[in-house]
């Protein structure tokens, strides 16, 4: 049997395909599940990578998979990606009120440089999580920077710059096309 997760030429295993039929597969318990399972896995994940390569170099995969999710998830879920932007704002915080991902909310727009400033509370990475002085959210400024990528046809980067675990109450992104 062919293995399905090792058929690309370009060495990546992930493919939207990949991900199968979760409403087949989940008949009886759904496509639903508790954050403690997303964080139980991404966090063990993180401890991992960390162990194995440092600090740095752990939160620089987990948020370069977070901008694969976020293209992916862009590509896949968005829908119609030539509209103005503030319908591809109000799609996007539905999308992500939806599943449950987080409550968006657009602060600023430059439109000159392309900066924005965005809030995403309640979010699944860390609102609920002790309070450590750190911003943790890399997998989100990942997953953010992918999305803005595929919207605007530019490379962005997201900083976060508030965190629910630095002992703010929303995530806090800065948005910045890169040079």
């Amino acid at each position: 049997m062919e293995n399905v997760f090792m058929k690309n030429k370009d060495h990546s295993v992930f493919s939207w395909e990949n991900l199968g039929n979760v409403k087949e597969g989940r008949g009886d318990l759904g496509e639903s599940m508790p954050v403690l399972v997303y964080r139980l896995m991404q966090f063990t994940m993180l401890d991992v990578l960390t162990k194995e390569h440092g600090k740095e170099k752990a939160n620089h995969y987990i948020r370069e998979a977070g901008r694969l999710a976020g293209v992916e998830f862009t590509k896949n879920v968005m829908g119609d990606l030539s509209v103005p932007l503030n319908k591809f704002v109000a799609d996007l915080q539905k999308v992500l009120m939806d599943l449950k991902i987080g409550i968006l909310r657009i602060e600023t727009v430059d439109e000159n440089t392309g900066e924005i400033i965005m809030t995403v509370a309640e979010d699944l990475d860390c609102s609920g999580l002790p309070i450590t002085g750190e911003n943790v959210c890399y997998y989100d400024e990942g997953f953010i920077a992918g999305i803005l990528q595929v919207y605007t046809g530019k490379p962005y980067t997201a900083q976060e710059i508030d965190c629910w675990a630095s002992g703010d109450r929303v995530c806090r992104f800065k948005c910045t096309v890169e040079k």
